[in-house]
């Protein structure tokens, strides 16, 4: 691996895919580096019953749609069959197996530590996404719990747990769909909410909600907030009578200001109406059978599922990199110029328009800085 490549993209799941084909499309052959041994496997690897939050015409890569015979919220394995599908068409072959330990600026090119040698090029382009490390909280006594503890990167089916107690930790979008994954496969789960929630439906007079999140980028995200409030309470009622507690700004403001994505209900609030999914506040401490809650409360669970979230994590893979990551290690610029010249991360930006959708936006405009930078 001594030849000097002009770019090299590190991940070839979705973001760096298609990196990889705006490139290629400019006439530019990329490296593309890809830890593990296929394209995808974060959609490999998550729950069955998971599937796109985003519609399947507005969740497809530059050049290729998505197959107009999906449903219009794609599977799991419809998106793992899709990104196959757009792997086959590359030019560039990942080379897979391949782990980047560390990447530095080496005079005007980078250098790239990976576990098959260095590689030096002219740009990189970081699309490892969000969810590199999944975030695992830390309780008092936590050790002592005799139940079952993961995360829910390693949750599979709720299948695993028919007839047994699960906590859920988390009211995000991962967590409220393995709620109800539970709950279909006989399971009693509990959502552990710890802070204030906005839930917004996933479709909104038959139109998917991520249409209006386009059309809230003509405006601010507080006036979106204020047309849409209304219209989101009516859908969603109160959330009060749940057991949950209102964020005091919108889900405009949430993705744009916050960079977080609200929930967005696929059944989760119809089951705890129905008593089937209950609601408890944040944990304060394990015991051995289960935890003590925030307002004292104390409940006995088989198993705790963490959904607790990701981080990005690039502080360990970017050495003496100034200006190009916030505190907890995430890009500041996503799909644009860095600090850094020549380096650009794709695939990191909250929208609420859809990430797959924000993906292939940040590709392109990726593609066209390193074509001007020739």
């Amino acid at each position: 691996m001594n030849a000097m490549p002009q770019t090299v993209i590190v991940g070839a799941s979705a973001a760096g895919l298609a990196v990889a084909r705006c490139l290629e499309e400019a006439g530019r052959t990329p490296i593309l580096l890809e830890a593990e041994a296929e394209i995808g496997t974060m959609w490999r690897n998550a729950y069955r019953r998971l599937h796109l939050h985003t519609p399947r015409w507005r969740s497809g890569l530059p050049y290729l749609p998505m197959p107009a015979r999906y449903p219009r919220y794609p599977s799991r394995q419809q998106v793992v069959d899709y990104l196959e599908a757009y792997a086959a068409e590359l030019e560039t072959s990942p080379r897979f197996g391949t782990f980047v330990t560390a990447i530095r600026r080496d005079g005007a090119r980078w250098s790239l530590e990976t576990s098959a040698g260095t590689v030096d090029a002219d740009n990189v382009v970081i699309a490892t996404g969000n969810t590199r490390v999944p975030s695992r909280p830390a309780w008092p006594g936590r050790g002592e719990y005799g139940g079952k503890i993961i995360h829910s990167a390693e949750h599979r089916s709720g299948a695993d747990f028919s007839g047994q107690s699960v906590l859920v930790v988390g009211f995000g979008n991962s967590a409220c769909e393995i709620a109800v994954d539970l709950s279909e496969q006989g399971a009693s789960p509990t959502l552990s909410v710890r802070g204030a929630v906005n839930v917004i439906p996933r479709e909104l007079l038959g139109i998917p909600i991520v249409q209006f999140g386009v059309l809230q980028r003509l405006t601010s995200p507080q006036v979106s907030d204020v047309i849409t409030g209304p219209i989101l309470r009516a859908a969603i009622g109160d959330i009060g009578r749940l057991g949950l507690r209102q964020l005091p700004y919108g889900p405009a403001v949430q993705v744009a200001v916050h960079q977080q994505i609200p929930l967005i209900d696929h059944g989760t609030i119809a089951l705890i109406r129905q008593g089937k999914v209950a609601v408890r506040p944040g944990i304060e401490r394990f015991t051995p059978s289960g935890v003590v809650f925030a307002d004292g409360s104390i409940a006995d669970y088989d198993a705790v599922i963490l959904a607790t979230g990701f981080s990005p994590a690039l502080g360990d893979l970017l050495c003496d990199v100034p200006g190009v990551l916030d505190t907890d290690g995430a890009p500041l610029v996503s799909g644009g110029v860095s600090a850094a010249s020549g380096l650009f991360f794709c695939g990191f930006e909250v929208v609420p328009s859809g990430t797959l959708r924000q993906i292939g936006i940040e590709a392109r405009a990726i593609a066209a800085l390193i074509e001007r930078r020739y």
